[in-house]
């Protein structure tokens, strides 16, 4: 296949996503059952690939809620995470946040489930990122990150792909960034990562350049990123805090995208192409390791 008619067809595929998860589900939470559906559709998406996921259950606040994890390529070894979380906040269909990240792993799933990586890889699908959960046991990714450990695993690292879908004209940045020469046009994809994880995201980085469409650009954060506790906003901040390599893949949120926890964070307003490209990069970067 022609790699123009592959990228259409992963937009394709992406907008069948997105338009189930933030129309046909909408809000996706506890108190409003989309949590549950969410789950539910990304169990069949996953199962439609041939792929097995398995639920990772545990109780919050008297709801069973759960992770959905596939085990992709060999069996052995310390796997490579690519993880999103599903979960939005109350009352918005969380068109970038986050189902953008949701349907670029589904479609990223899609290419590893037909040509296997040679690496032992773990796709993600995290409930509960958002408040009340975020940064307590409940959230998704350090239940995930518990489950690891009490298993005795150390992962090579983790790709937490948090909010991947909007671009603009602007892009803003936190004060003490405002001078490092970033781009003004919001038309790039970020990685982040903390200084532990830095030969990590620079492998990561030289994957992602193998798609020249996409552009890349990345930042480093010391003490675990609380000197800017923006950069501790997503589910990599759980694989930080246990001392394992990750990378937070990012369109910079609310730096660039005005619509962040409000009702305007809908389907409409997402990249699609944008999201494509980054499906390439992903690829790229999951199969440089093998």
């Amino acid at each position: 296949m022609r790699r123009d008619d592959r990228l259409q067809e992963t937009e394709a595929t992406l907008r069948r996503h997105a338009q189930a998860l933030c129309r046909d589900i909408g809000e996706r939470t506890i108190a409003s059952g989309g949590l549950a559906r969410a789950e539910a559709y990304l169990h069949d998406a996953f199962g439609a690939l041939g792929l097995a996921p398995r639920r990772q259950s545990y109780d919050f606040r008297g709801h069973e809620v759960a992770n959905l994890i596939c085990d992709v390529g060999p069996a052995d070894g310390p796997p490579l995470v690519v993880g999103a979380h599903y979960d939005t906040v109350p009352s918005t269909e969380g068109a970038d946040d986050n189902a953008s990240a949701v349907c670029v792993l589904l479609a990223l799933a899609a290419r590893l489930a037909a040509r296997p990586p040679a690496v032992p890889l773990q796709l993600a699908a995290f409930t509960l990122e958002e408040p009340p959960a975020f940064h307590t046991r409940g959230q998704g990714s350090r239940v995930f990150c518990r489950e690891m450990k009490r298993a005795g695993i150390r992962p090579r690292g983790a790709i937490v792909l948090e909010m991947v879908g909007y671009t603009s004209p602007a892009q803003s940045y936190p004060l003490v960034l405002s001078l490092a020469g970033y781009p003004k046009t919001g038309d790039y994809i970020g990685i982040v990562g903390n200084v532990r994880s830095l030969p990590f995201a620079r492998r990561i980085k030289r994957g992602f350049r193998h798609n020249p469409e996409l552009p890349v650009e990345s930042l480093t954060v010391p003490l675990n990123g609380f000197v800017l506790n923006a950069t501790r906003l997503s589910d990599h901040s759980s694989f930080w805090d246990r001392g394992w390599p990750a990378v937070m893949v990012t369109d910079t949120a609310f730096f660039r995208n005005p619509h962040y926890h409000t009702p305007g964070d809908r389907l409409e307003t997402l990249d699609f192409a944008f999201m494509s490209q980054l499906v390439d990069s992903l690829e790229h970067a999951v199969r440089a390791f093998g």
